[in-house]
Parts: C-alpha cells; structure tokens; sequence
C-alpha cells in the first residue's frame, strides 16, 4: 500500500491541533508534528487532494503533498527509528539495534508499512496500560494489530491464546514476520476485520481509529462475556461519544492516559 504525505504549513498551534482532528475524520491515519507544519499520512486510495484544498483554505493555509511508494516506506521508518522504552518497563527495538535485556519486556519490531512501534502516543499509552493489567491465562484479541507489538506482549505477559488480526495484507505480513522474530507461542494471526473473530476474550485491545471503534464496539461486547477492553487512535475531544457508545453495551469506563490529545481508555465489562 503506498501513502501519501501532506505537509501542511501553519504558524499558530492551535490550528494545527483542529486541522489534526479534522483530517482524522477524513482517514488520515497518523501525524507528525514539525516547527511551523503538520505532516499527515494517508493511504493513497483514501486520499482526496479536493478535502485537502478546501480545508486548507477554510484556515488560510498552504500545502504541499508527496507520495510514498511501498519500496520507501521501509526507509523511511528506519532512518527515524530509535529504540523506546515504556513505563520503564517495555524495550521496544528494531533487529538492528542493541539488545536491552534488562528490561521485564523486550519486544523486537520490524515496522516495513504497518503502525504500531510505540513512537506514536497511542500505541506507548496502550502498552502502558497493559502494563497494569493481569495477562496471565487470559484469551486476548488484538484487533488492527499492525506489526503485531499488542500481541506480542500479551503473548510475553502470560497470555494462553492471543488472536492478531488486521484487514491489510502488508500488516498482516508484518505481523507475522515479528512474532517469529519474538519467538511467541500462543499469538495467531489472520488477516480479516471483526467478523472473522471467535468470542469469550477476558482482553481485547483496539487501537483504530475513531470512526471505525465507533462501529465496532457493540461487536466487541458480543465477544466478551466480561473482561478488560483497551481503546486508543482517538483524540481528547472524542472521548464522549467512545464512552457512550461503550456503555450502551455494558463497558464501564476504568481508566484515561492522555498524551499530546491523543487518548488511551480501558473499559471493564
């Protein structure tokens, strides 16, 4: 899948904090923020260069876009890739950088084109708030894996059955490609969306996107006869609707973390 990158110049943050939220609703999927410009990614058949310029004059503002073919994008992440470390707990590396076993949890991850490294605030606030949770014994879904990073350390924490499962082909490649990397023993991975799933998970972890947790909680109920659910890819300001539509299925809301406006939930059923 190949990405186009827009890069949005601006000189106030505020506005780049609602132009953020506003291409998140056009299924722009992850932003970097740079002195004076936003960068927002999006797969290139998603992408309406028409939104952009109308949204882009709404505020007054310039932009330029960039393609980037599927045999970049491994470049791309590499030449920015740094080892994170979460909760002082996690050590997130790539296979070239130094081992770190020191750590309770060493997770090694390849990311070629799928999300999910621990560098963008959802994916470190969901690991830190498994971090908290109990995983021994317990049946875990992790849906959109991405490169995988949530099920593999389920998988490390003590679960006994981890499902991986994403709808990309390149994420679920990648996905697999890690779990070997990490050698873990109860994770499957399948490429599919909610409907190809089992039921009776005691922990299911979701970090989307707004829209899309939006129409797939009530399924997420439907698969958990109680237990743990675990929510990011979403912003501050959305926390309303997310939490309203969790508890018209009998989710309670348990805990927040919030970075930079992103937001991190975990709901108890």
């Amino acid at each position: 899948m190949s990405y186009i990158v827009i890069h949005i110049h601006h000189d106030e943050e505020e506005k780049r904090e609602i132009l953020a939220s506003l291409l998140a609703e056009e299924n722009f999927e992850s932003f970097e923020e740079k002195e004076n410009e936003l960068l927002a990614y999006i797969p290139v058949d998603n992408y309406s260069r028409e939104k952009v310029e109308k949204l882009c004059n709404q505020f007054e503002l310039t932009f330029s876009e960039r393609l980037i073919p599927d045999q970049n994008w491994n470049a791309e992440w590499e030449s920015n890739f740094e080892p994170v470390l979460v909760a002082g707990k996690c050590f997130i590396r790539a296979p070239f950088h130094d081992q770190k076993p020191d750590y309770p949890f060493e997770l090694i991850i390849e990311p070629k084109m799928s999300f999910g490294t621990a560098h963008h605030e959802t994916t470190a606030m969901m690991i830190e708030m498994m971090l908290e949770m109990d995983f021994q014994d317990k049946k875990v879904l992790d849906m959109g894996c991405g490169t995988g990073i949530l099920a593999i350390l389920a998988d490390k924490m003590g679960a006994s059955e981890v499902l991986a499962i994403d709808n990309d082909q390149w994420a679920f490649n990648n996905a697999m490609e890690n779990k070997e990397r990490n050698h873990v023993l109860h994770m499957n991975v399948i490429m599919g969306d909610i409907d190809n799933t089992g039921t009776g998970y005691d922990i299911l972890l979701s970090n989307i996107n707004r829209n899309v947790l939006l129409l797939h909680i009530p399924k997420y109920s439907e698969r958990m006869k109680k237990g743990e659910l675990v929510l990011s890819g979403f912003y501050e300001e959305d926390l309303g609707m997310i939490r309203k539509a969790a508890e018209s299925v009998d989710f309670v809301l348990d805990r927040i973390l919030i970075k930079n406006r992103w937001i991190a939930v975990r709901f108890i059923k």
